[in-house]
């Protein structure tokens, strides 16, 4: 018979003391001496480990909500798109033998289009930091907070590239939050996620870190700047922009994305990369970003195979790792520098390159305008070429 604890061994008297031949007392009496032990040794050990630590209630849980929660907002963005009707309908042809279109007005018709996500306030003067594509196009932001105001919101920046903005409210004496420390995460840590999912006002799921160090490749959002911290903790369309917590109830990420489809792979912004972009965004209203216009892939046996048997005898790759270099922006540092497609990637400012991430990760840590020397490989020949990032042109 399986053992289930306690339970199991007081079921297991129930079927001695009802057996169909009826034990003596004396029996009976020898039995319960040795089998009573055990027992009680059973249920001992039980109650040690309901005391145990590992055993104790999650209030922590609640206790870092209950401080965080006042300072998690919920933001309402809207935007007024104008909709034209298409050019046929002007024309005098098509009025001539279609008259007004069931009367189709002929001026620029609008709507609103509404959002909603979550933020958290950095500043008790009233700074609040959330994601970017919260707000993004947003002519009218209002902020409420969990008390019942509901405050204008002004963007004072915002960064696509890191999906990353920062609001401003007139206010004083606000709650904020306490910010950790998001190198120190490992995976197993506990995770608390606060936001206002699918319009259901301050929600908390928890969970744990699940990794660390995703790179945008990896959650399918390439034209992001940024690595992610994965979780399987809930987060649901609105909980953009809100914070996640660790079990003091410092936030250590800003939620951000989901992959659809699946079920606990939640991603949030590590806080320490999110409070560089603040401050610029608070400074500056906006961020710039190095880049040297390259588009590139991590070289692996495969694709040497392909891009060889595609080029010309002149343009074949003999290199074994690194990155190799598919095309160049116009007007780049890249092609100031003399890159060319087919080249590959060695090495970017004395450290050896086994993968894209690196590239992109060693050009944003580069200062815009700073020699950046690049060891290539090209068709055998090693060479050596100095970039000088610039500046992202904002689309």
């Amino acid at each position: 018979m399986k053992t289930y604890g306690v339970l199991t061994l007081l079921g297991t008297s129930a079927l001695v003391l009802f057996n169909h031949t009826t034990p003596s007392e004396a029996r009976l009496s020898a039995w319960l001496q040795t089998e009573l032990p055990p027992l009680a040794q059973d249920v001992s050990v039980t109650v040690a480990q309901v005391s145990s630590p590992a055993f104790q209630s999650t209030s922590f849980i609640a206790d870092a909500v209950e401080r965080v929660g006042p300072s998690v907002v919920r933001i309402d963005a809207s935007r007024t798109v104008v909709q034209r009707n298409p050019e046929i309908f002007g024309s005098p042809f098509f009025r001539e033998f279609f008259g007004d279109f069931g009367g189709v007005p002929q001026q620029p018709r609008t709507r609103v289009e509404r959002g909603t996500g979550s933020g958290f306030i950095i500043d008790a003067e009233g700074l609040i930091l959330t994601n970017a594509h919260v707000i993004e196009g947003a002519d009218r932001v209002l902020v409420t907070l969990k008390d019942g105001r509901e405050l204008t919101g002004e963007v004072l920046g915002e960064d696509r590239l890191t999906d990353l903005a920062v609001i401003r409210v007139e206010a004083s004496g606000l709650p904020t939050v306490t910010l950790g420390d998001s190198e120190q995460l490992r995976p197993g840590e506990w995770a608390i996620a606060i936001g206002n999912p699918l319009g259901l006002d301050n929600t908390v799921t928890a969970g744990i870190i699940s990794a660390t160090g995703r790179s945008s490749t990896q959650i399918r959002v390439p034209d992001k700047r940024v690595s992610f911290i994965q979780t399987d903790a809930a987060i649901n369309p609105g909980n953009s922009g809100g914070p996640l917590l660790n079990e003091q109830g410092q936030v250590i990420g800003v939620n951000t994305a989901i992959i659809g489809g699946a079920q606990g792979l939640g991603f949030a912004i590590p806080i320490n990369a999110a409070q560089e972009i603040a401050r610029e965004l608070i400074a500056n209203g906006k961020v710039d970003h190095p880049y040297i216009g390259i588009q590139m892939r991590s070289l692996t046996p495969a694709l040497r195979e392909i891009l060889n048997s595609q080029n010309s005898r002149e343009l074949q790759i003999s290199a074994n790792s690194g990155v190799v270099v598919l095309g160049i922006q116009a007007n780049s540092p890249a092609a100031q520098a003399g890159l060319r497609p087919g080249d590959v990637i060695q090495s970017l400012g004395g450290q050896t390159i086994q993968n894209a991430e690196a590239v992109q990760t060693i050009v944003q840590d580069t200062n815009i305008g700073e020699p950046l020397v690049a060891v290539i490989d090209r068709q055998g020949r090693q060479l050596e070429v100095t970039l000088r990032p610039a500046a992202l042109p904002i689309r």
